[in-house]
């Protein structure tokens, strides 16, 4: 009897826990542990979305469209056996940056060069005309306008840009709308070809770039604009960590000019110089029959060491101090002559883009 009974206690009490936990171990029922309703944890920042959210509404998709001679041929439909007119489509695609409330973006040259037809699509996804006010072939970089208020996006300073920093990429991607991807500065100061202007300077980052990222904005986490993403280094055809971005001081500087001028009026002066010179100085090889430096004097196979008193050690020196200057400027090159030091003067013309 007092078996039975024990029996009974026992089967009453695992009735009772089958009861309670069965559901949860036998059944389609799961717990979901929901985190609290807090703000992240203050001093780590593990977020860019303050980033995005201040910089979003100053970058825009542009689209272009090239003329063929198809474009105005009609062709007649084989499933509804009537005429129609070919479709204008977009042949292209980029982004852009608002550098000002007053509607002007600052783009690559490339995402609009040989266009028709030009359309800024804002973050909003409204399109707009654009009118184009200038471009610069030789940094890549183009200005359009287009008639609406806008939000500018904040300018960063080029001293302030340091090897490790975070960067943020944003633009529009392959025509996905518009992204943001993070990475660090990996170099500064970068020459992709060699012999290139002095002009073609980059900031190298590893934040995902990607066909249609062209013209976007490369900023820092304090949301500035330190760059204009323009291209990239690929063996897969998309973004294998090695993006270019046009440094921000190239890329006011050319927006300044052609907001002022309606172009980017360069010094001139007609030397070229042996880039391979393991000397101290810049060793002219070539002179450009009556350009500035021939007409001031400057001969082949002179050493450049100074301009206005400024020692100068590589090409790329003297094409950005020339590059700076004004048409009628005058400048004094120090130049080592055989043996002699001497003083030259050169009267800079404007650079000629043909």
């Amino acid at each position: 009897m007092k078996d039975i009974k024990a029996y009974i206690v026992v089967g009453v009490i695992t009735a009772a826990i089958i009861s309670l936990v069965g559901p949860n171990i036998f059944g389609n029922r799961i717990e979901i542990i929901q985190a609290e309703n807090k703000p992240l944890t203050q001093g780590y920042n593990n977020s860019y979305s303050n980033v995005f959210n201040e910089v979003n509404q100053s970058v825009v998709s542009i689209y272009t469209r090239k003329s063929t001679a198809r474009d105005n041929i009609y062709f007649v439909d084989p499933r509804e056996r009537v005429l129609k007119k070919r479709d204008r489509s977009p042949t292209g695609q980029g982004s852009g940056v608002v550098v000002s409330s007053q509607g002007h973006i600052l783009t690559n040259f490339h995402v609009i060069a040989g266009s028709n037809e030009i359309l800024v699509k804002d973050y909003e996804g409204n399109e707009h005309s654009t009118a184009v006010i200038g471009i610069d072939p030789i940094t890549d970089l183009a200005v359009l306008k287009i008639n609406k208020k806008t939000r500018p996006i904040t300018f960063g300073k080029i001293e302030n840009i340091s090897i490790g920093d975070i960067a943020l990429a944003i633009g529009n991607p392959l025509g996905v709308g518009q992204t943001i991807t993070l990475g660090i500065i990996s170099a500064t100061d970068k020459e992709i070809q060699p012999n290139a202007y002095s002009y073609q300077r980059f900031v190298q980052t590893d934040a995902a770039i990607n066909p249609g990222n062209s013209g976007g904005a490369l900023v820092n986490s304090n949301a500035e604009l330190i760059g204009i993403n323009t291209s990239i280094i690929t063996l897969s055809g998309g973004s294998d960590g090695i993006g270019f971005a046009i440094p921000i001081d190239i890329a006011e500087f050319v927006l300044r000019e052609i907001i002022e001028n309606g172009e980017v009026i360069r010094g001139y002066v007609g030397i070229a110089a042996e880039q391979n010179y393991k000397g101290i100085g810049v060793l002219v090889n070539g002179i450009m029959p009556n350009s500035p430096a021939d007409e001031g004097g400057i001969k082949v196979f002179d050493i450049i060491k100074k301009i206005n008193n400024k020692n100068v050690t590589e090409i790329k020196e003297v094409q950005k101090i020339i590059g700076r200057l004004k048409p009628g400027e005058v400048i004094t090159m120090s130049v080592q002559r055989d043996d002699r030091l001497i003083n030259v003067n050169i009267l800079v013309s404007k650079m000629n883009y043909q």
